[in-house]
């Protein structure tokens, strides 16, 4: 089991350790509705160094990820970040990613943990006839998000030459945080909230974790764990895979076209006269569901019209911030409106559920 550079760290604070694709990773530091009820009124910092980071060099750099990625990468401008996808020929994704444009000959991805060694060796597969280099660089760097509406203010006292109310919305930029010069800050996030993502060497992870901490405790910024996050995530409608997509589950479904370029200029890549066709004739879409019932929705419920099976829960959860319970689902076409009515099962015994627009939740990303 692999640890982070913060392994110790979040032992020291109480965190209650589980094994998460692969490696040991904080879930809760106390009651998870509360860290949840933290990041969206004030602030959280996660853990995330257990994704992966991948560095692609070379003169081919772009034209490689062009040709793997679902994304357009040679429109990204420098200093821009785009949501992707790794998809196999029938279009159906093995990962989702986090593409950043360095410059002309670098190009930098985020990886799922969990998925990362087998992406690692899809890409590698994938090299020949181009010149580029694909280095792992999970173990060197660690990666720290901060997230929440006091997110901004808090990093900026550490940040000693950059001015994060300038970086726009998946962009990125290089600045000195707490002396470290180039340390990589993203703002993307994956809770609905401003937030951003450091990169920085893994030997000074723990000293910038606490200073972190410091600069805005007084303020209730807290260490958040992966149950609060999953929850989060959820909340604002975003894809985890393994949950609302995986080999089964499609892009142009899952409501991700977005991520998805079919233009000409891109030219061909993996996946893509399978995704074109499956976009002309959808079958079945993702959609939101809350139930007043006594049972939370869970992955793998089944849900029913009547006395026909119609899909099943891809996620689930307590929502603290719209006080009910919210699940994803997909559903034949004719079913994913909001207001239709669903039943879901458990054991024999079935609850009524409504079906609401994604995502659950929003705050402008000002």
């Amino acid at each position: 089991m692999r640890h982070t550079p913060l392994h110790d760290v979040h032992l020291a604070s109480g965190a209650k350790m589980v094994d998460f694709g692969g490696w040991r990773m904080p879930v809760q530091y106390g009651p998870i509705l509360d860290e949840i009820r933290c990041v969206r009124g004030g602030a959280g910092l996660f853990d995330l160094s257990h994704m992966g980071r991948v560095r692609i060099a070379g003169p081919d750099a772009v034209r490689f990820v062009d040709r793997v990625a679902s994304c357009f990468c040679a429109r990204i401008p420098k200093g821009a970040i785009r949501y992707g996808l790794l998809c196999r020929e029938d279009g159906n994704p093995i990962d989702d990613l986090l593409v950043y444009r360095d410059d002309k000959s670098v190009v930098s991805l985020v990886l799922n943990a969990a998925n990362t060694e087998r992406d690692l060796s899809w890409l590698r597969e994938h090299t020949p006839g181009l010149d580029v280099t694909i280095e792992d660089r999970t173990e060197e760097l660690a990666m720290i998000a901060i997230q929440g509406p006091l997110s901004r203010s808090v990093l900026q006292r550490e940040i000693e030459s950059a001015d994060l109310e300038a970086l726009g919305y998946y962009r990125f930029l290089f600045a000195t945080l707490c002396g470290i010069d180039d340390v990589r800050v993203s703002r993307t996030g994956y809770t609905g909230e401003v937030g951003y993502e450091v990169y920085l060497p893994a030997a000074e992870s723990e000293r910038v974790w606490k200073a972190l901490l410091a600069a805005g405790g007084a303020e209730g910024l807290r260490p958040i764990g992966l149950g609060a996050r999953d929850t989060l995530r959820l909340e604002a409608g975003m894809a985890l895979y393994g949950h609302e997509i995986d080999e089964a589950h499609n892009a142009i479904e899952a409501g991700l076209a977005f991520a998805v370029s079919f233009v000409s200029e891109k030219g061909d890549w993996i996946g893509r006269s399978s995704l074109a066709r499956i976009a002309e004739n959808p079958t079945r879409a993702l959609v939101g569901i809350t139930t007043d019932g006594v049972r939370v929705p869970r992955q793998g419920y089944s849900l029913w019209r009547g006395d026909q099976e119609v899909g099943e829960v891809c996620s689930g959860a307590v929502s603290p911030t719209l006080d009910t319970y919210i699940g994803t689902a997909y559903l034949p076409l004719e079913l994913a409106h909001p207001g239709q009515e669903v039943d879901m099962e458990l054991r024999g015994k079935r609850q009524a559920c409504t079906v609401v627009e994604l995502p659950f939740y929003s705050r402008t990303r000002s």
